[in-house]
Formats: structure tokens, C-alpha cells, sequence
């Protein structure tokens, strides 16, 4: 490389402060699912201001739903935008382009009464900063924005493309990742700085949601007993759904995920049903994730879990004569691998090494990235990020040394990986 690594180290840590006071802005915004817009129109506004091409696209699903990472939405894209900033070379090609990548969406912070802290007000402690989506993912765009900042600095002048991509929906169905790379937002390689504590993604499971809708027969709680109480009996079927997660873990593994004792989750996150206390309930509606291996159509479990969903109501009386309503929404996403002899593995592997002074670990993920879109556009991808803890829990946080660490690796990873004119 012709830059100095440690001049590379030293810029970064001369924008350390800006850097933790760019995540605390971050932070700041609610951008849950919906309310995406403000931190998209900020993140466009900075990377223009660093001098980036700066791009902001309108997700449309009518492009999208002939993809196979496609996930099927119930909800609007107005104003929702993505975000892409460009670092274009203006010389002879020299490098490989290079996508880097992260997601604005974060989960809901509720119950808020569970953190010590507000969750979009970010405050550091003992080298940790707390809030929600900090460490999924907004921590890892810092790095990537900073890594950037910092050779830019310096005046480097690499030999190929480089984008920032901000995208949404990477919580739900990727539709986010899709929408740039279907108008032409593509490049040899990308990286994602997915929380991985420092270690290289290599493999990930397939993720699918679905939701049920149960019908009972309602009364007042004096005649309960000629009812059909529908928060009851989709309890049966939420245990028989638990009984499909033992199922599928009983079974032969993924080499991947050979070491991993329990790696396909099945969990039950939302519950509707009833309206009154004193009233038996007619509807009950639950939605649900399915995890499922590299190399399995998503069609294929859907159609297994809908199978092993309506057996399971034919052992009720009740159900067995009004069948539930199983349908998918969301996630269909499938799993995806990339060998550890690709480029861009053993690339980041020796960034990882030149700035710790370790080899990397790889890591096989038991849920879902967007790497799965880079990978149904040929494009070699890992996610490589920061450490912390509470993902998706109250007082989520990142470890911020963690943070500066990725911050270095992805900007000597730039050097080697694009090259310098």
C-alpha cells in the first residue's frame, strides 16, 4: 500500500471525537420501521458534504418482487428512501469497487421503562455508549464513514469506485439492499459491518416470517363453556410451533453450523387477539420467525411449516373444522455462504490481522444480513463489525475501543482491496 498505516491511524484517531458524536446523532433519530426519512435525509446531506456523489432512491416493490430475496411488504415506501454516496476514481482502474454498506432501521426501543437510560438520547459510560440501533448497525456506518473520512484526508486517490450505501428494511425484508442494487449500485465486492464482535462472517441461516389468524366463537364469560376462546387455541398452535423448532434441530446440520447446539430459532414476537376482559375472544393473530439452513428454498419451509401447522389443528376439535389462516409476509429470505478462499475473505482476514496483530475468526450467524442480496447479485460479501451487547433488548450498547478497531481494519481493507492511484 502507498498510504502509511499509521498515518491512517493517527487521522482516525484525530476524528475519534467527531466519529463518537456523528453515532450519537445517529442515535438520536427513531428510525424504526416507517420513520426512516430524517436519518436518511441527514446521512444523504453529510456524505454530500464529504464530497460524495450523493444519491437518494425510492424503494418501489414492483421492481423488486421478481427477486429472490424479495420479501413481501404491508406497508408504504412513500418517503422512505435509500441512500447511496459515491467516492468515484477518476483515473485508470486499478483496484476492485467496493460496496460498503449499512442499515438505518432499528427495532423498537419498547418497553422503554426497561432502560437506564432513553434509548435515542445516547450517553457514554465506562467505554460504552447505550442506545437503541448503535450496535445494529448504526456503529458500523460510523466506522465506515470515518474509515472513508480519513483517506480522504489524507488525500488519497484510490484506483477504483467506491460507494456508502444506507439502506432500510434490513430488519424485516431487505427490500432496502434490493432497491439500490436493482438500479445499478453494483461493484466487485461489498462489506457489511454487522455487529460481529471482530470476526468474519463466512455462512448465515434462511429467515421467514409468517402470521396466523385463529377464529374462535365468542361469548360472555357466563357461558364460556359453549365458546371457542381464540387466544386458546392459537396457544396450541404456538406450542406446536415450538415443537417444529425441536423438529428441525433434531435433524442432520449444516456443515456450517455443525459446532452450534441449537442453531435454528423459531420464536412467536407479536400477539393479538381479544378485546374485553370479560369477553371470550373470536380472533387471535400471532406472527412468527422461522429459521431455516444455507441451501433451502424458502417456498420449500413455507410450505413445511403451513403442512405441520394445519396437522397440528386437526388434533383440536375446533380447529380441525375452522382451520387457521396461515400467511407470509416480510422475510423470505434464504441463507447464503461464501467460501473462505474468496478475495474479500482473505483481504479483510489480513486487515484484520495488520491492525490487532490476530488472525480472524469466522463466524457462522444463526439469523439474517442483506449479504443474501449482494449474493443473488454475484458480488462477494462478508460483514465484519464492532462488539457490544443487548441487540434488540433495553440498554443495547456498543463497545466503543471495538469501534475504532473496525474503523481502522475497514479503512486498511479500502487501501488493499481498491488500491491507490
Amino acid at each position: 500500500m502507498g498510504t502509511n498505516r499509521d498515518l491512517v491511524r493517527k487521522k482516525i484517531d484525530e476524528l475519534w471525537e467527531e466519529e463518537k458524536l456523528f453515532l450519537k446523532t445517529l442515535g438520536s433519530f427513531p428510525s424504526t420501521l416507517g420513520n426512516e426519512k430524517e436519518v436518511q435525509e441527514f446521512i444523504y446531506h453529510y456524505l454530500q458534504d464529504m464530497g460524495l456523489e450523493t444519491e437518494s432512491v425510492a424503494v418501489d416493490p414492483e421492481r423488486l418482487k421478481d427477486y429472490e430475496n424479495f420479501g413481501e411488504p404491508d406497508w408504504s415506501y412513500e418517503d422512505r428512501p435509500v441512500v447511496v454516496g459515491e467516492w468515484k476514481n477518476t483515473g485508470q482502474k486499478k483496484g476492485k469497487s467496493l460496496i460498503l454498506q449499512s442499515h438505518m432501521d432499528v427495532v423498537s426501543a419498547g418497553p422503554e421503562d426497561q432502560w437506564d437510560t432513553n434509548p435515542y438520547a445516547p450517553v457514554i459510560k465506562d467505554g460504552k455508549m447505550y442506545g437503541r440501533g448503535l450496535l445494529d448497525m448504526k456503529g458500523g456506518f460510523a466506522a465506515i464513514v470515518f474509515a472513508v473520512k480519513a483517506l480522504r484526508n489524507l488525500g488519497v486517490e484510490l484506483g477504483a469506485d467506491l460507494q456508502i450505501q444506507s439502506v432500510i428494511e434490513e430488519e424485516c425484508t431487505g427490500n432496502g439492499a434490493l432497491a439500490l442494487l436493482d438500479h445499478g449500485y453494483t461493484a466487485d465486492g461489498a462489506m457489511i459491518p454487522e455487529p460481529t464482535n471482530l470476526r468474519l462472517l463466512h455462512s448465515q441461516v434462511g429467515v421467514m416470517w409468517l402470521q396466523v389468524k385463529v377464529k374462535g366463537a365468542g361469548a360472555h364469560v357466563e357461558r364460556a363453556e359453549s365458546a371457542q376462546n381464540a387466544i386458546m387455541k392459537a396457544h396450541k398452535l404456538m406450542d406446536a410451533l415450538m415443537d417444529y423448532r425441536e423438529h428441525i434441530n433434531s435433524q442432520p446440520k449444516h456443515r456450517d453450523f455443525d459446532h452450534h447446539p441449537h442453531p435454528l430459532n423459531v420464536n412467536v414476537g407479536k400477539v393479538e387477539g381479544g378485546d374485553w376482559a370479560s369477553s371470550v375472544p373470536t380472533e387471535c393473530t400471532f406472527d412468527a420467525r422461522v429459521g431455516f439452513y444455507p441451501g433451502t428454498d424458502p417456498k420449500t419451509v413455507q410450505k413445511e411449516v403451513k403442512q405441520w401447522l394445519l396437522d397440528a389443528a386437526k388434533e383440536d376439535d375446533w380447529l380441525k373444522e375452522v382451520a387457521p389462516e396461515v400467511t407470509f409476509f416480510g422475510f423470505s429470505a434464504p441463507g447464503y455462504t461464501i467460501s473462505n478462499e474468496e478475495a474479500i475473505m482473505q483481504e479483510m482476514s489480513n486487515s484484520h490481522n495488520a491492525v490487532t496483530g490476530t488472525q480472524a475468526e469466522n463466524l457462522a450467524f444463526t439469523a439474517t444480513t442483506d449479504l443474501r442480496a449482494y449474493g443473488e447479485f454475484n458480488i462477494p460479501a462478508t460483514c465484519y463489525g464492532p462488539s457490544g451487547a443487548n441487540m434488540h433488548a433495553p440498554n443495547e450498547y456498543i463497545e466503543l475501543e471495538s469501534l475504532k478497531t473496525v474503523t481502522n481494519v475497514i479503512a486498511d481493507f479500502i487501501l488493499r482491496w481498491c488500491e491507490e492511484k
